[in-house]
């Protein structure tokens, strides 16, 4: 992989090499080594996430993070490049925003903030196997910083804090029984009729967060039930997913979830705190002032809320439409992956 050629045929070779979460071995791999030979970086490998540190001697600290890992292929790899764009799968959400990182790496020798790179794994499966994690656990350390920069995609626009994450369970019960005496038994399924209206009903909050407006959602994304073809179903369990804004804790959140489905059976899964905006930061100021690009609300969940939890202000910025991630027809302007790279040099270098 050659970092020294243009930023659309880096993001391309990036986005050929497959790295479903868990499979991320490659292209680890391939980035410590194309940080290892550089004497102004410092390389830790951890499992497969690749940290990489610069010491200018500098008194503040700036991390630019990025996972490495991708959601599984949909008709979409390899990888395409156009005159004007990159395809395929993870060019949006994230190979675009770890060819500008890779590119920083190489070409910053020197800096007003010292700087870590930081390439982590399994950023879009369950927490318990997020890169970020595992580096706390064994060297925090090496997550020490002023301020945090994640490369998730938002079209080249500041996207600041972000909202939190629930998932839960619920399930209906029902009576088994033989589909063509179907009166002797209770279909579970057919139950889920007021939990549908529940979830239907649901009218999302929009509150407005130092200026910002965000949006909560609640959502059905997977029902799991039924026996056979020719047996009524005792049990079925839906899996439903909200987002909360970032004046809401996660524990709120889910008190409120409990009091929402209070008459169904409701089993929490995952929870992932919502992030501040952090507008207030000098740091965040200063970032703002110089790039000089839009900003607006982060509605997805994003690493900004693990390091808004150690304390340490985090934004959200790099190539790639967000309403693209994970969608079949991921494909990134290669101008806007040119476009954060020099607004992200800009500052670096300020």
């Amino acid at each position: 992989m050659k970092i020294n050629q243009d930023l659309g045929d880096l993001t391309l070779d990036l986005v050929n090499i497959s790295s479903v979460s868990q499979d991320e071995k490659a292209i680890a791999d391939l980035v410590q080594e194309s940080l290892s030979n550089l004497n102004h970086l410092k390389v830790t490998r951890i499992a497969n996430s690749v940290v990489a540190q610069t010491n200018f001697g500098n008194s503040k600290r700036v991390v630019i993070a990025g996972h490495l890992d991708t959601v599984p292929a949909n008709n979409n790899f390899p990888g395409k490049k156009t005159d004007t764009e990159i395809t395929g799968l993870g060019s949006v959400d994230m190979k675009s925003g770890i060819a500008v990182a890779l590119k920083l790496a190489h070409e910053l020798t020197k800096s007003n903030f010292d700087i870590t790179y930081l390439f982590y794994e399994s950023e879009e499966i369950e927490t318990k196997f997020n890169g970020l994690e595992l580096i706390t656990k064994q060297n925090k350390d090496l997550l020490n910083c002023d301020f945090a920069i994640l490369m998730e995609p938002t079209n080249g626009i500041i996207e600041v804090g972000c909202q939190g994450s629930l998932r839960f369970e619920v399930s209906a019960k029902g009576n088994r029984a033989h589909s063509a005496r179907w009166w002797n038994g209770e279909n579970a399924i057919h139950a889920l009729s007021p939990i549908l209206e529940v979830i239907n009903s649901y009218e999302s909050r929009e509150p407005v967060i130092d200026g910002y407006k965000f949006r909560e959602g609640l959502q059905a994304v997977k029902i799991n039930g039924g026996v056979a073809g020719n047996v009524v179903p005792d049990l079925v369990t839906m899996t439903i997913n909200h987002r909360f804004a970032p004046d809401t804790t996660a524990k709120v959140a889910e008190e409120n979830m409990r009091k929402l489905f209070i008459n169904f059976d409701f089993k929490l899964m995952d929870a992932a705190s919502a992030a501040p905006t952090g507008l207030n930061n000098e740091l965040i100021k200063n970032f703002v002032k110089v790039i000089s690009t839009p900003i607006a609300p982060k509605f997805g969940w994003t690493d900004v809320a693990r390091f808004a939890a150690a304390g340490i202000p985090a934004i959200n910025f790099g190539p790639g439409d967000p309403n693209l991630a994970h969608h079949p027809s991921e494909a990134v302007k290669i101008k806007q992956i040119e476009d954060v790279y020099s607004s992200l040099k800009k500052w670096l270098s300020n």
